[in-house]
């Protein structure tokens, strides 16, 4: 019986002492996740804001008589300009009513439909 006293001496040397952590240890385990952080900001959000604030730029300069192209797919020339919405011709005699926003893009060229 004089085993047993020996096992238990051998189970509490063999449990150690939780090792002390430090600051540069907390440090070392939170870098990958302040890392990944920092590469989302620079690779998705900073570049969305950028496109955010061009696209109100846009929108803010638009004019009567520029060639505009709707979010559903719509080429036309501005007529009226509202400040929620614009009304846009889109074929001769045809103007429809869209809001701002959905205003894509201003372009250079002037459409298809569009009869000098």
């Amino acid at each position: 019986m004089s085993l047993l006293p020996a096992i238990a001496t051998m189970n509490v040397l063999a449990q150690a002492a939780p090792a002390a952590t430090g600051p540069s240890d907390i440090l070392m385990n939170f870098l990958p996740i302040i890392a990944v952080m920092v590469v989302f900001y620079f690779l998705l959000i900073r570049p969305q804001q950028q496109r955010v604030k061009q696209h109100q730029k846009m929108l803010s300069e638009l004019k009567k008589g520029d060639t505009v192209v709707t979010s559903g797919g719509f080429i036309g020339k501005v007529k009226i300009l509202g400040d929620v919405d614009v009304s846009v011709e889109i074929a001769p005699n045809v103007v429809v009513k869209v809001v701002r926003g959905t205003i894509s893009e201003v372009r250079t060229e002037t459409p298809a439909n569009d009869v000098k």
